[in-house]
């Protein structure tokens, strides 16, 4: 930890720790994980959390905060985390932190051309017009 400082309903404010010190408490008898470059020790809150202690120990030690908003939490679950904040990531180490990475999904190899993509379904269009008008007919 470096620094400290205690300010009113925010003990942690001014406590920082290093990312290597952090990626040391990533088992069952210490759990922190990074949130918004925030330090939450949720070693306690393991067996209560709605998702299951493995959501939380496999962040462990690292970042969570890409996961934590993908869950979409409710406003009491982020009022909850307040209590367990120890202190913040350093400043020097916040760009340590990974990045996500976009990966862009597609449904096509880039090699094929555009004209496949209108082709195939207007045929399947056609067909199935003629089979309805074929089923109408009779």
């Amino acid at each position: 930890m470096v620094g400290s400082s205690e300010t009113g309903k925010e003990p942690w404010r001014g406590c920082y720790y290093r990312l290597e010190e952090v990626q040391k408490h990533n088992n069952s008898q210490s759990t922190w994980i990074i949130i918004h470059h925030r330090i939450y020790d949720v070693t306690k809150f393991l067996d209560e959390h709605p998702g299951g202690e493995e959501v939380l120990r496999e962040q462990a030690g690292g970042d969570a905060t890409e996961n934590f908003e993908d869950v979409g939490h409710s406003t009491d679950a982020r009022a909850m985390s307040e209590s367990f904040i120890v202190g913040e990531l350093h400043p020097d180490d916040r760009s340590k932190l990974q990045k996500p990475t976009e990966t862009l999904i597609t449904t096509a190899q880039s090699t094929s051309s555009s004209w496949s993509n209108w082709v195939i379904p207007a045929i399947a269009a056609i067909i199935a017009a003629l089979m309805y008008r074929s089923y109408m007919s009779e």
